[in-house]
């Protein structure tokens, strides 16, 4: 490794990583992937995106048999949860997809390096060096351009630690039984996913949140119906709350927070799960000795991902303004791999970055919201379609939740696109398409959708901003 010039090497295997990895690959770059862990795939693989929503999936097939009778299919009784069997499902397909990540990097002849990579300081004569750590066994691995896509770990409340009764996305990943109470702190999309999960699997939920309203980045009207749903399944919301303390007790765990009136509340579960968001992980790689100046352990960038550090880039939960998604962090990744390779590349847009929760009912929102074309002096039109018209929402039995369209009320282009409902988080990459290509309502208004299916309320939502949605 000492006598070899990589093209690039990539600090983290993560989405933002392995992806940036494949694609440099793809274009012929000599690539190294440096990952401290034994398996690449990152937090969304190993306890993150992929099996969160597994786990979403079996409690979404749970909540249907529960009522398996309406659809014509009798004799199956109470049915009954294998905790173990849905973890061995989870497991297995995490497995398999790291199998796959593997495959990849030798079929696109990237180089894994095992160990913790740290930047060493500046390039010297074009060539830039970086520290990696195997177990104590260092070595020094050069390359023209190194990519920082280091990740992010859970965020926990001052003073208190993940141990015991108090979990974060990863203990929870692997808990021996499901809680009969969980309390969720945080009502962002982990913390609103695992409220959906264990309560549909009949854990009592309550759920608190500082901010005014759940879902807080989220169109007000999208977290006004996940608030009716969640209500509506039973699960207990405190808005406006600040958690005072979290304490071991009898059942489990006690938390005591200031409720939105000033009055002081105290509640009881076996379990609690912090989600209050992520923190990035640049610590200790060497950061100190480059002209890169982190904001509160965020990294920088121009629209190329290119640090203040000439050759280095940023990608990923790391980088300063962006949000922390995994297909925000892969495609930067494949923003940098092209332009490291003389290739065409176009920088990530913020408002053109799709947003998904997997709750029930799930969310997929892009664009500005209604409040922020406003702020922005827009002339705005609201269009609204209700899935309880749409008739393939009738047919698979998930008639809640709507389809809100933000559009320029002078040109009508699409501005923000905002669902709540069944298959929102894949409607919502036509809303993505629609903003890529600077899509009109009257546009999208006149494109053909099947009948019958979910996306036909698409096509109801942009004709209601003029007043014109067929089935309402």
């Amino acid at each position: 490794m000492p006598d070899t010039i990589y093209d690039v090497a990539i600090i983290g295997g993560g989405p933002a990583g392995y992806t940036a990895a494949i694609r440099a690959g793809q274009y012929g770059l000599k690539t190294a992937l440096i990952e401290k862990d034994p398996r690449l795939g990152g937090t969304c693989l190993h306890v993150g995106c992929i099996p969160t929503k597994s786990l979403l999936f079996n409690a979404e097939i749970y909540d249907h048999l529960k009522h398996a009778e309406d659809y014509g299919i009798e004799g199956l009784g109470q049915g009954k949860i294998n905790w173990k069997k849905i973890l061995d499902r989870k497991t297995n397909i995490v497995n398999k997809h790291t199998k796959g990540l593997d495959f990849l990097m030798r079929k696109n002849k990237v180089t894994v390096v095992p160990g913790f990579g740290k930047l060493t300081g500046p390039a010297k004569d074009g060539i830039h060096s970086v520290e990696v750590d195997n177990n104590g066994k260092k070595e020094t691995l050069r390359a023209k351009n190194v990519v920082l896509a280091t990740g992010s770990t859970a965020r926990m409340l001052p003073g208190i630690q993940a141990g015991g009764n108090i979990l974060t996305n990863i203990e929870i990943l692997s808990i021996d039984a499901i809680p009969k109470s969980l309390i969720v702190i945080g009502a962002g999309a982990v913390g609103v996913e695992f409220a959906s999960i264990f309560r549909s699997f009949g854990s009592e939920v309550t759920l608190v949140e500082y901010l005014p309203r759940i879902v807080p980045v989220e169109d007000e009207d999208i977290s006004k119906e996940l608030t009716r749903a969640f209500k509506k399944r039973g699960i207990d919301i405190h808005t406006g709350a600040k958690v005072e303390k979290v304490e071991t007790a009898k059942s489990g765990v006690k938390v005591t927070f200031t409720a939105s009136d000033g009055k002081q509340v105290v509640k009881e579960a076996e379990k609690v799960l912090v989600a209050v968001g992520r923190a990035p992980r640049t610590e200790s790689i060497g950061l100190e000795k480059t002209k890169i100046q982190p904001d509160r352990g965020f990294i920088k960038v121009n629209e190329y991902m290119q640090t203040d550090e000439p050759g280095i880039y940023a990608i990923g939960d790391i980088v300063a303004g962006l949000p922390q998604l995994a297909h925000v962090g892969a495609m930067a990744g494949l923003v940098i791999a092209a332009k490291i390779a003389g290739k065409y590349a176009r920088p990530i847009r913020r408002d053109r970055v799709p947003a998904c929760t997997y709750t029930e009912p799930q969310i997929g929102s892009v664009g500005l919201t209604e409040a922020q074309a406003k702020e922005k002096g827009l002339s705005v039109k609201v269009g609204k379609f209700p899935f309880s018209a749409n008739s393939k929402a009738s047919i698979v039995d998930s008639h809640e939740g709507f389809i809100k369209v933000v559009a320029d009320g002078k040109y009508g282009e699409i501005l923000g696109v905002h669902i709540i409902g069944p298959q929102a988080t894949e409607l919502i990459a036509e809303a993505v398409t629609a903003l890529e290509l600077e899509a009109t309502v009257e546009e999208m208004m006149f494109t053909i959708h099947a009948h019958p299916t979910l996306a036909e309320a698409m096509l109801d939502s942009f004709s209601s901003v003029e007043g014109l949605a067929i089935n309402i």
